[in-house]
């Protein structure tokens, strides 16, 4: 390869030949030992050290062809290898090569996902993922869009449910409007307070429900504070419920919710993006009994199905046009009314955003290769995983759990063998909540697996394991066991 600088012009054949030895290095790198258990999940380094290995500055001059590849071999070195079997700390994990491929298909083609003429495959596309999305919520009609990212989702669920009660507000904002008020639980995702702000409606108006010992949201405590806003002058306009807390994993009991939101005739949003993925399974959809109930739901297949960040969709049984007519701006530069074909499959004023990337063609894509079938195995082997896991846990000591594990979140304490049965001392909740911290910074140094931990409410900091992807076995579930003790028994 040519080692001359860079000129500022693409040449085709260079740029190809550049490319396809980088894609060497991404293969060898990112998908050879990036999945290799016998490979570190990272190769950690402080930031001053990360920051010099990899001479970030940027210059006037260009760099040769070959220091260029050797910035992707450093890039990819130092990286977190998320699709590690042993790569356990959030809710993405693991690789699908379809999906990948259909990744990669999206970038090169480099379109915008605003009207049929510049997209018109990923237009159709996009129409037919979300109506298989919108039947396996239970719905034979309404309509959606991908957003990027469930918080984005969430918000958008707030400002439709706002919208339906008061269009006035997108011409004449919000002056005017009465209190409004949203519910959600105390384990609810944060993007509900940050949407309230966002929205101008407010965090203070965010109104937090009682959830019961598995962190699952009270619907008898949802009417009560339904009530008392209503009495208190507000205008109680959206209840946010979830299948599959952050941390927990905790699914609201989404029928009896329904229950009260119909009663008192509010919108009801399913934050369904970490636990969306169990309605392709016939053994574990029972989670969400009552979704088709829900006026809206969000939905990241790039969590428990591997589709590969991002891939966030956000679901409406609405038919009446609603996401349209509340984003609308009507660009005529783009959405000229007078087009040669039906102005109708132009869905790009239906989003908030103008530039939309294409993540609906790694869904479509590994769908395709693997069928609904596929995907119900994947989620069902995420349950049996979990499910040894904790069979696992209770027969060897100083693993205690925080709460029973209700999906494929595994929330528990390390007891460490110089704190087991000393739990009436003073100051046992202050050392316990220092043991998480102590190994989550062995393993990391070490790179040997990864898995996140937080406090919760009044519990101090406990591990939550999460298990996900179909290319973790027992084996490493095993290990997981092993080097938590191998890390934490000298603590």
């Amino acid at each position: 390869m040519d080692s001359s600088e860079n000129g500022p012009f693409i040449d085709h054949a260079e740029g190809q030949l550049f490319l396809t030895e980088a894609f060497k290095i991404i293969v060898e790198e990112v998908l050879c030992k990036g999945t290799d258990v016998k490979q570190k999940v990272c190769e950690w380094r402080e930031p001053e050290e990360l920051a010099q290995l990899l001479d970030l500055e940027l210059k006037a001059t260009g760099e040769p062809q070959d220091r260029l590849l050797q910035r992707v071999q450093d890039v990819a070195k130092y990286s977190i290898k998320t699709s590690h079997p042993r790569f356990l700390n959030q809710q993405f994990a693991g690789v699908d090569y379809h999906a990948l491929a259909g990744r990669f298909l999206t970038e090169a083609l480099n379109t915008n996902l605003y009207t049929y003429e510049v997209a018109p495959v990923f237009v159709l596309l996009e129409m037919e993922v979300l109506k298989s999305l919108r039947q396996l919520v239970g719905w034979t009609q309404g309509d959606g869009i991908f957003c990027p990212g469930g918080s984005a989702s969430n918000m958008y669920a707030m400002n439709l449910a706002r919208y339906r009660l008061f269009p006035e507000v997108k011409s004449q904002g919000l002056f005017g409007l009465p209190r409004l008020t949203v519910f959600t639980s105390s384990q609810s995702h944060y993007s509900v307070k940050k949407g309230a702000a966002f929205l101008g409606i407010g965090i203070d108006n965010v109104i937090v429900v009682k959830v019961d010992d598995g962190g699952c949201m009270i619907p008898e405590d949802l009417d009560e504070k339904i009530k008392l806003s209503k009495s208190q002058g507000a205008v109680p306009f959206l209840v946010s419920c979830t299948s599959g807390t952050t941390v927990q994993g905790a699914f609201d009991p989404l029928d009896r919710i329904a229950d009260v939101c119909e009663k008192h005739k509010i919108w009801m949003h399913v934050d369904a993006a970490w636990g969306g993925s169990v309605l392709f399974s016939e053994q574990h959809r029972h989670l969400m009994k009552g979704v088709d109930r829900a006026n809206s739901v969000s939905w990241n297949p790039h969590k428990m199905l591997l589709a590969g960040l991002q891939c966030s969709a956000f679901l409406l049984q609405d038919t009446t046009n609603l996401l349209k007519r509340c984003h609308s701006a009507n660009a005529t530069y783009l959405f000229q009314q007078d087009k040669f074909y039906d102005v109708n499959l132009d869905c790009g004023d239906k989003s908030v955003q103008c530039s939309r990337k294409v993540d609906c063609l790694k869904l479509w894509l590994m769908w395709k290769a693997i069928g609904s079938s596929g995907m119900a195995q994947r989620v069902d082997k995420a349950f049996f995983n979990a499910r040894y896991l904790e069979e696992q846990m209770k027969k060897r000591e100083g693993f205690h759990f925080v709460c029973k594990p209700e999906f494929v979140n595994i929330c528990f304490w390390f007891i460490p063998p110089s704190m087991r049965g000393k739990e009436q001392n003073a100051g046992y909740q202050d050392r316990l909540g220092r043991v998480a911290p102590a190994i989550k910074e062995r393993m990391m140094k070490q790179g040997t697996m990864m898995v996140g931990y937080q406090p919760l409410a009044d519990k101090v900091n406990f591990f939550r394991l999460v298990v996900l992807s179909p290319q973790v076995s027992t084996k490493d579930m095993d290990f997981f066991l092993d080097e938590i003790e191998r890390l934490g028994n000298d603590l």
